[in-house]
Order: C-alpha cells, then structure tokens, then sequence
C-alpha cells in the first residue's frame, strides 16, 4: 500500500487538493502497478512562516517578486 506525504501551503481549496491527490493516486497506481484504492495520500498543510526557501519564508515565487519590487525601489 502506496502513503504519500503531500505538503502544500495553505491556501489551496478542496477542490485542489482533491484534483491533486487523484492525479497523483493514478499515477502512482500505474507506475507501482497497484489498484488505486491501495494509494494513500496525506496532505498537510503549512503557513508561509513555516516555509523556507534558502533561509527565508514563503514560496520561491513570493521571493522573487519581493526581490524584483526591492530592485526597482533602489
């Protein structure tokens, strides 16, 4: 039996999350070669204060953005 651990930011609705885990099910399923009710997927959610990319909170793209702001401020 497949568990996979998801973790994701918060923000993300149901829906997301639901069209996330059967993608992920079918492919892990087809890749394990298991019938997808064997596949678990976990979801846990994080705020952007629990997040870090190279020592500093938030997503990757929320960091770019941030950066680009404070080059065009100089």
């Amino acid at each position: 039996m497949p568990i996979i651990e998801m973790h994701l930011l918060v923000g993300r609705s149901s829906d997301d999350k639901a069209r996330v885990a059967s993608a992920v099910t079918a492919a892990a399923a087809e890749s394990l070669g298991v019938s997808a009710d064997t596949v678990r997927i976990l979801i846990t959610e994080h705020a952007k204060d629990e997040f870090y990319v190279a020592g500093r909170a938030g997503r990757a793209s929320d960091q770019a953005a941030q950066a680009a702001l404070q080059e065009t401020v100089k």
